[in-house]
C-alpha cells in the first residue's frame, strides 16, 4: 500500500513498505557518512566527496543495485542519489558498506527540490532517470518528472557535452519524455528519435520484470548543448 504525498506537485508516492533488519541496520549505523542533509544552499561537490571527479546525479534509485554496480564498475566518477523511499536507501548504504565504495553519496528528499537548491549551475557530468514512475493515468501526467519546465532545471545543471539518460519501461512515457526533452532548450538528442541501450548499465530486477510483461523499454540519451547559457 501505498501513502500518497497531498501535493500535486510530487512526482513520487513514499511508499510504506518494510525493511528488511540489514536496511535499517544499514541505515541507522551508514546514514551519517553518506546522506547529505537536505538543505537550500548549493552544494559544494569537492568537500562531500573530498575530490574533483565528475559527479553524476540519479534521480530515485530504487533499491540502488544498478547504482552500486555502475559505481564500482567506475570509481573515477561520483555518484550522487536521490530517493525518498528509507528501505532503498538501506539497501544502496548496505551495498556501500559491502563493496567498500567511497564515490556514493545519497539525499534522502524530493529531486524536484534538491536540483533547485542545491545542485549548481553547468556542475554535473550526467543525470540518471532509470524506469521513473510512469503516472499512467492521464489526470496524473503532470506529475511525471521528466516534463516541462523540470526539464529545464535539468539542463541548466549539466556541463558542456554532459548527459542526461532516461530508461522507461512505460511506452507512453517514453514517447512523452522524447517530446519533452527535445523540446527543451541546452539539449540535444544523441540519437535520431530512441537511444540504443547503454552497455555500461546493468539491467534492473525491476527490468527483468518488465521484459517478462513483455514491456518495452525506451532510452533516451540526450547531450547538453553547451551549458546553462546555451538556446
Amino acid at each position: 500500500m501505498s501513502q500518497q504525498f497531498s501535493s500535486n506537485n510530487k512526482s513520487y508516492v513514499l511508499r510504506a513498505g518494510r525493511a528488511t533488519p540489514a536496511q535499517i541496520r544499514s541505515y541507522n549505523f551508514l546514514a551519517g557518512q553518506f546522506l547529505v542533509p537536505y538543505e537550500k544552499s548549493i552544494i559544494n561537490f569537492s568537500e562531500i566527496f573530498v575530490n574533483d571527479n565528475p559527479v553524476i546525479v540519479e534521480i530515485g534509485f530504487g533499491m540502488g543495485a544498478a547504482t552500486a554496480e555502475i559505481a564500482a564498475a567506475f570509481p573515477g566518477n561520483n555518484y550522487l542519489g536521490i530517493e525518498v523511499h528509507k528501505p532503498g536507501i538501506g539497501k544502496l548504504l548496505w551495498e556501500i558498506d559491502r563493496r567498500q565504495l567511497s564515490n556514493i553519496k545519497i539525499i534522502e528528499h524530493d529531486a524536484v527540490e534538491v536540483f533547485e537548491y542545491m545542485i549548481p549551475p553547468c556542475s554535473l557530468e550526467g543525470i540518471h532517470a532509470f524506469f521513473p514512475d510512469p503516472w499512467p493515468k492521464k489526470r496524473h501526467h503532470k506529475r511525471r518528472l521528466v516534463k516541462r519546465p523540470f526539464t529545464n532545471t535539468l539542463a541548466a545543471k549539466l556541463r558542456q557535452g554532459g548527459y542526461l539518460y532516461m530508461v522507461t519501461d512505460w511506452e507512453d512515457y517514453g514517447t512523452w519524455a522524447l517530446a519533452e526533452l527535445s523540446m527543451t532548450e541546452g539539449l540535444i538528442n544523441s540519437c535520431d528519435g530512441f537511444a540504443a541501450p547503454q552497455e555500461w548499465r546493468p539491467r534492473t530486477r525491476f527490468e527483468v520484470k518488465g521484459l517478462e510483461k513483455n514491456h518495452e523499454v525506451k532510452e533516451l540519451f540526450f547531450l547538453a548543448r553547451g551549458g546553462a547559457d546555451s538556446a
